[in-house]
């Protein structure tokens, strides 16, 4: 079964400037779309991915995990910051033309039916694991030896860890942490019938789902082992009623702009995103109604916040399920490749470095790469210094093994650690004391601006002369997400690159004026305008007749100034082409406003995560001549204003070739994982055919170009993708 278009009814209905609280037509409504909406939209494509038969059955179960996970984080964040202004009486406008009221209102709709469209998907993909023998057991199938094992069980594993909660005066009830589960109870003491109500929390470090034994893999949720075994908690008790909940609350954090400490500030915050405000309470539609009126007055629950769930709670855990031991319901594994360039300097980067730019492109070729750069950085008795930006990564992560070493061995090292990563701020707090301990320069950024850039900078002292290598990312220095992120890494010792980089370095540890940089663009000192002028470059050549087009791949459009520019353009006559994957605030295709606009997101096997744009020049596109970019910022005003971003120009005509005519080309290519957005900003699924062309499968099979040095001629010569993009 496929889906063949995801539409979230309120983008249509906002989209055409029926606004609640009038009737008048929103000039802004027709010509953004609203981001809230956009993410929902987004969502709902993911979440479509779980009836695609070309993914393996365990592959589909991933997707509407990753749709509950997403939608958690949604409400944590987006729908938190609506709700705030909301209560402190805001009513400024969005760049579409709604209030945060009505926000709220339209994405209340169109979430709770997204959440109903997860339930009733996980019915379906329930009953298909079972005929594959993976299965979630409800209580009424499970047999009598299930009930002795779990008995057991519950006693050695589950119960040790509870804490079983009575509510009454004595005991008022328990604060529930955010993403927190528990039951509500109502028992009845055995001989006078004294009533009771009780909560009992299930705890984070016990497994959501049991594996019963037994060759089958067949499982049982934590909430049906506790509620089967709940005599041993209250043994003089019968159970009258039970019914699982979980709490969603705010995560935004409220950082002091004039705070002294910066860490600490950070700590004090982090402790407080735990007592957060209630924004949506999921309630399983089998608890009594008495409990349910308990569970919501006691939480300070508004009625809008309440959502019964009928089924499965907390669906973000079924990932689980995926880790059972059935790879033959999952994807064929993928081995990366590793740069065979490098391989032919002898595993020397350096040296493979200097001899031309090399870009490497996950999770196809190994980020492995990157780790290997920075190790030889940290045991060559050349290199005088390191500097490292870091945003997300992982506590165990070579990067930050790497430099520990670099430092050890008496090398000036520098990492920016940016403390404000949503969701890793606590795991960079823990990180940034293991390097200062063993001497690395920990600097922690501006107080109002993300550091969202991705650089790696070394200085090696070669024949006397400094030489300056430098690594520019898309994506993030953590080895876990690069295995299913698709992103670039750039690798260069151009003098002017690497003297920039210095410079980008050098403003964000020392607070000095903005630099002026010979190649690269930085923000937020004027990325946008750069583009902006970039965009009226196209322009000027559509309108004295030469070839004029723009191709770009992002994560996200919302900047209403680009979009403008983007819709001038459009206007002159200049084919624009975008991939965006995620949330996207402009209309594509629509008649005297976007009709040379198109609009494309892929969703598929790996999230698409690099940015890369390209401008025709003149030329059109794809052309040697054309001007190409990467960069870590999406086009969203938060990466222009309130982020430190750069903007790479890819001028290596090999580098150049791969990243315009291979994988900007696959990119728009691509039928198989494509939707196309459709000119009332709804999304249909491309009706791609038997054979249709996989961006994803094509570059698992094929090498690229730039790390291949004389492997081209083994191969046969570069992958032809020269293909036309028209429709």
């Amino acid at each position: 079964m496929n889906v063949k278009k995801t539409d979230i009814s309120n983008v249509s209905k906002f989209s055409s400037g029926e606004a609640k609280g009038g009737s008048s037509v929103d000039s802004r409504a027709r010509r953004y779309i609203n981001r809230e909406l956009s993410w929902l939209s987004f969502n709902d494509r993911v979440l479509s991915e779980c009836y695609n038969e070309r993914h393996p059955l365990l592959e589909r179960v991933r997707f509407l995990s990753i749709s509950g996970s997403n939608l958690d984080e949604f409400y944590m964040v987006r729908v938190a910051g609506l709700k705030a202004q909301v209560n402190v009486g805001v009513t400024d406008l969005s760049q579409d033309g709604l209030t945060p009221a009505q926000q709220l209102s339209s994405v209340k709709h169109s979430s709770d039916e997204l959440r109903r469209k997860q339930t009733d998907i996980w019915e379906i993909l329930r009953s298909e694991l079972s005929r594959q023998n993976v299965e979630v057991v409800p209580e009424e199938n499970l047999r009598e030896v299930d009930h002795i094992w779990l008995d057991q069980y519950f006693k050695k594993f589950v119960f040790p860890v509870l804490t079983p909660l009575a509510i009454d005066p004595a005991h008022p009830f328990p604060f529930v942490p955010n993403l927190g589960f528990a039951l509500a109870l109502q028992l009845h003491r055995k001989g006078d019938g004294e009533l009771l109500r009780a909560h009992v929390p299930l705890p984070k470090q016990v497994d959501r789902f049991i594996r019963l034994p037994g060759p089958a893999a067949r499982y049982v949720a934590l909430e049906t082992c506790v509620r089967l075994c709940i005599h041993h908690l209250f043994s003089d008790f019968e159970i009258g009623g039970t019914g699982l909940f979980r709490v969603i609350r705010d995560s935004e954090m409220e950082i002091e702009d004039e705070a002294e400490d910066l860490v600490l500030s950070f700590e004090a915050a982090l402790r407080e995103r735990r007592r957060g405000n209630v924004v949506r309470l999921e309630i399983s539609s089998d608890m009594p109604s008495e409990l349910r009126a308990l569970v919501v007055d006691e939480l300070d629950a508004k009625a809008g916040d309440v959502v019964e769930v009928r089924g499965l709670l907390g669906l973000h855990q079924l990932d689980q399920l995926i880790e059972c031991g059935r790879d033959d319901l999952k994807f064929l594994p993928h081995t990366a490749r590793f740069p065979e360039r490098v391989r032919e300097f002898g595993d020397d980067c350096f040296a493979a470095i200097r001899e031309k730019d090399i870009i490497v492109h996950h999770p196809y070729e190994s980020f492995d790469v990157v780790v290997q750069f920075l190790e030889q950085a940290a045991s060559d008795p050349q290199v005088i210094a390191i500097k490292q930006t870091l945003y997300r990564t992982t506590p165990d992560s070579p990067i930050i093994k790497a430099l520990v070493a670099a430092a050890e061995a008496g090398k000036s090292v520098t990492a920016l650690i940016e403390l404000k990563a949503r969701f890793d701020e606590e795991a960079n707090l823990r990180l940034s004391r293991v390097m200062e301990r063993v001497g690395i320069q920990v600097v922690y950024g501006f107080m109002n601006l993300k550091t969202h850039a991705k650089v790696s900078y070394v200085v090696r002292k070669e024949n006397g002369v400094l030489t300056k290598y430098t690594h520019f990312g898309t994506g993030n220095y953590h080895p876990v997400t690069t295995k299913i992120y698709t992103d670039l890494s750039f690798f260069t010792c151009d003098p002017a690159v690497s003297d920039d980089a210095a410079l980008a370095f050098n403003f964000l540890t020392g607070y000095g004026e903005s630099p002026k940089f010979s190649k690269l663009t930085f923000a937020p000192a004027g990325l946008r305008l750069e583009i902006i002028r970039l965009i009226e470059e196209e322009i000027a050549h559509a309108i004295s007749g030469r070839p004029a087009a723009i191709w770009a791949k992002m994560n996200s459009l919302v900047d209403a100034e680009l979009i403008d520019a983007l819709y001038r353009a459009s206007g002159h006559g200049v084919q624009i082409d975008l991939v965006v994957r995620g949330v996207c605030c402009i209309y594509a295709g629509v008649p005297g406003m976007s009709e040379n606009i198109r609009v494309k997101s892929i969703i598929g096997r790996f999230l698409e995560h690099m940015r890369i744009w390209a401008f025709g020049n003149g030329v059109g596109l794809p052309h040697m001549l054309a001007k190409v970019y990467i960069s870590s910022a999406d086009w969203m005003p938060r990466n222009f204003d309130r982020r430190c971003e750069v903007m790479v120009p890819i001028e290596n005509a090999t580098v150049h070739e791969q990243v315009l005519q291979q994988i900007l080309v696959a990119n728009l290519k691509d039928e198989t994982q494509s939707w196309r957005m459709q000119q009332d900003g709804s999304y249909e699924r491309s009706n791609a055919t038997t054979g249709a062309f996989c961006a994803h499968d094509y570059f698992m099979t094929n090498p690229s170009l730039s790390g291949r040095g004389s492997a081209l001629e083994r191969y046969g010569g570069p992958a032809q993708l020269l293909i036309s993009t028209k429709k």
